[in-house]
């Protein structure tokens, strides 16, 4: 005869247990719906009108510069080829280390990485990774190398998002918020035909999605006026990739695209995007940026979002007026590109192949000497 098991009213002793039972039965039962949404992340990135915010709180809390406002602002660099690879042999050569030893994927992340917390010593909050880079030598017509986080069908490369998941969970750790960009003109040809640039672009936002973060911006293209990129990608369709992703995160990430240098956003773009991306390249003058931010705000469709700039290549930090503070008199975010010219060394730019993660030039000290002083040192 089968025996009875014993009710907690037998046993007094059980009373007290059966809550913590029934509680390490409810842990065990939501563990994998926790595990489902990634793990718990520092770092929350949220925009308020023109203002961006960290974990709830205003960036840069309070700060003025020389009259200029810096709270709520996102200032930047363009650090695009953290997770560069080569799949070309015919061009991986080009890229080897100064000591003659090949280019190596996981070394460059790694400098990447041990970098970071140096650029955010000196007040940088935010900078732009790519998943397919750009140009290994600044500016190039003809770009023959393959360097794609996505296969020609669409589909994520796993060593690719293992140095991305480095990058961005370093960032997390470091308060920063880095802006994700999926498309690169020079690469996006590449893509078998549309359906596969729509495939990787649900592919990255869904792989965001299960790593959890909460700390990513994202540029679906960089300079979608290029003619380079597909017809999905130009600028009269900028919008349904920006729409696609926000729909299929539910709204989780913050999303838009940039624009070619000197380039206002069109109407569809200014009524999509949460936030906006201008580039500064063949603005010579500051007075010059200063009206692309105004002709923008003055645009049909602008919303009040916040305006970044995240891709400028002019410098005379040193002097009483530049590119990065006429976009700080317009209250926008700046971003500094900076490529290796013919003839320099090693220790120039953070665009060219390979590169040199650390402050090693007078161009990037003179960057991060004047973004220190806005964000950080006393008047």
């Amino acid at each position: 005869m089968l025996s009875q098991a014993p009710s907690p009213s037998d046993n007094p002793d059980m009373l007290t247990a059966y809550p913590i039972v029934v509680l390490l039965l409810m842990l065990v039962l939501i563990a994998p719906v926790l595990a489902a949404d990634g793990p718990v992340r520092k770092t929350r990135v949220s925009i308020e009108g023109r203002q961006f915010l960290i974990n709830g709180k205003l960036t840069y809390p309070s700060r003025v510069f020389e009259g200029k406002k810096i709270e709520g602002l996102l200032l930047n660099s363009r650090m695009v080829q953290g997770i560069f690879d080569d799949d070309n042999p015919e061009t991986r050569t080009r890229w080897t280390y100064p000591d003659g030893t090949a280019f190596d994927a996981d070394r460059n992340t790694d400098d990447f990485i041990r970098n970071m917390p140096i650029w955010r010593e000196h007040g940088l909050l935010s900078f732009t990774i790519n998943l397919q880079g750009g140009s290994p030598e600044g500016y190039s017509k003809n770009q023959p190398w393959r360097n794609s986080a996505f296969t020609p069908e669409g589909e994520l490369k796993p060593a690719y998002l293992k140095r991305l998941a480095k990058i961005l969970d370093r960032a997390d750790e470091l308060g920063m918020v880095p802006i994700v960009g999926y498309f690169y003109f020079g690469q996006a040809p590449h893509f078998k035909d549309e359906a596969a640039v729509i495939r990787a672009t649900d592919n990255a936002t869904d792989w965001l999605i299960k790593q959890g973060y909460t700390n990513v911006l994202i540029e679906i293209a960089n300079e979608s006026g290029h003619p380079g990129y597909p017809p999905i990608l130009q600028l009269p369709r900028a919008h349904e990739l920006i729409e696609r992703v926000r729909s299929r995160s539910n709204k989780k990430f913050l999303v838009s695209t940039s624009q070619l240098g000197g380039k206002t956003p069109p109407t569809n773009l200014l009524k999509s995007a949460d936030f906006l991306l201008l580039h500064g390249n063949g603005v010579h003058q500051p007075d010059g940026i200063r009206q692309i931010i105004q002709k923008t705000r003055a645009t049909e469709g602008y919303n009040n979002q916040p305006i970044l700039i995240n891709e400028d290549d002019h410098f005379d930090f040193d002097k009483p007026d530049n590119n990065f503070l006429a976009a700080l008199d317009e209250y926008a975010s700046w971003g500094y590109f900076d490529f290796r010219m013919k003839g320099e060394t090693f220790k120039e730019g953070y665009q060219s192949l390979p590169v040199d993660w650390s402050i090693s030039s007078d161009r990037k000290r003179g960057f991060f000497n004047l973004l220190k002083r806005i964000t950080t040192e006393s008047p």
